[in-house]
């Protein structure tokens, strides 16, 4: 009769198995390494606890003067660069519409060349427009135009938002800058800055990890990168076999070995941000990729700012609703117009 204890040899490959995995697991965070995050903070590691407020520039100010916001629409057939993919079409061309909203504040001289950032997902089109006019009237910000775009639509592998924003490559800000900022200046008669520390990208998300790719890839068209959440993690598709996993390959190899860009990157991440829990093997833990990003920056010299969320999760909106002000003053900290 055969035993049913486990034979040595089992037993061995199980134990070894199991101290693989707890190697891999995340490592708890030493948050005695984090300051508080005030008003002050400059570059470094900072920690935000709730409760969380919303920011009072978010709110209408009276007396300040108002900036107009348009909005139009895209068309994939109208495009060179991504006519379009959906996850339960593969292999077919999906077409879709993409909408871009434009903030021009009330303080733009027609013809003079204007700093701007590009917000994917169209992050903060409710919020931004409101607070950059209190912003700009008070002169923490310089006067700048807003750009916030759609993505094509869907999520994650196989759809048209993850082949834009998950790919590590210089296509989509190439895609920005010959199909977006030429039809904004020529409908909205606003001439935008060629210097590119004029020149802001954010996003959450995979939009965030989109943000720093675009920056990345085109330092010569964007220095300043505002993340929430990012996506530094294996979901790039298809396969790319110059990175293969992903923009996980941010932190683990193109950063560390490739020579300092001039960026300035702002970044966040909640406790409980998505798949807090993963262990290292998936690629797919967004604090672990997160926290790995803010060590990477700092080793290399990056002028860089990181906010750890307590108690929060992905993207979450107290958390956005409270930074996003002293967020955007501080990427644009030593702006000056050429």
């Amino acid at each position: 009769m055969k035993s049913s204890s486990a034979s040595p040899i089992a037993t061995f490959c199980l134990a070894v198995t199991l101290a693989s995995v707890a190697v891999a697991e995340a490592p708890p965070i030493d948050f005695t390494k984090f300051k508080p995050y005030t008003a002050t903070a400059d570059e470094g590691d900072y920690l935000l606890t709730p409760p969380y407020m919303d920011a009072p520039e978010l709110k209408a100010q009276e007396g300040v003067p108002k900036g107009m916001v348009y909005r139009f629409t895209m068309n994939s057939t109208d495009s060179k660069f991504y006519s379009g993919i959906a996850k339960n079409m593969p292999g077919q061309v999906v077409p879709y519409q993409r909408r871009v909203t434009v903030y021009v504040p009330s303080q733009y001289e027609a013809g003079k060349p204007a700093p701007f950032f590009v917000s994917q997902d169209s992050m903060g089109q409710g919020q931004l427009p409101t607070m950059l006019d209190n912003m700009i009237a008070a002169k923490r910000l310089p006067v700048m135009i807003g750009i916030m775009i759609d993505s094509g639509g869907g999520d994650a592998q196989g759809s048209e938002r993850g082949l834009e924003y998950d790919t590590v490559s210089g296509k989509y800000a190439e895609f920005i800058e010959a199909e977006v900022l030429p039809k904004v200046s020529a409908d909205y008669h606003v001439t935008l800055t060629k210097d590119p520390d004029g020149r802001m990208t954010m996003g959450g998300s995979s939009g965030a990890a989109c943000a720093f790719t675009m920056a990345w890839f085109h330092p010569e068209l964007y220095h300043r990168v505002l993340s929430y959440s990012g996506t530094y993690v294996n979901q790039q598709s298809p396969l790319n076999p110059e990175s293969p996993h992903g923009a996980w390959e941010y932190h683990e190899n193109l950063i560390p070995k490739s020579k300092k860009k001039p960026l300035r990157i702002w970044m966040h991440v909640g406790e409980m941000d998505n798949r807090y829990k993963d262990d290292e093997p998936t690629l797919h833990n967004w604090v672990m990729a997160n926290q790995r990003m803010a060590a990477v920056l700092k080793d290399k010299g990056y002028h860089y700012q990181y906010v750890f969320a307590r108690e929060s999760g992905h993207v979450d909106g107290r958390v956005v609703r409270q930074t996003l002000p002293q967020a955007f003053e501080w990427i644009w900290k030593g702006y000056r117009a050429k």
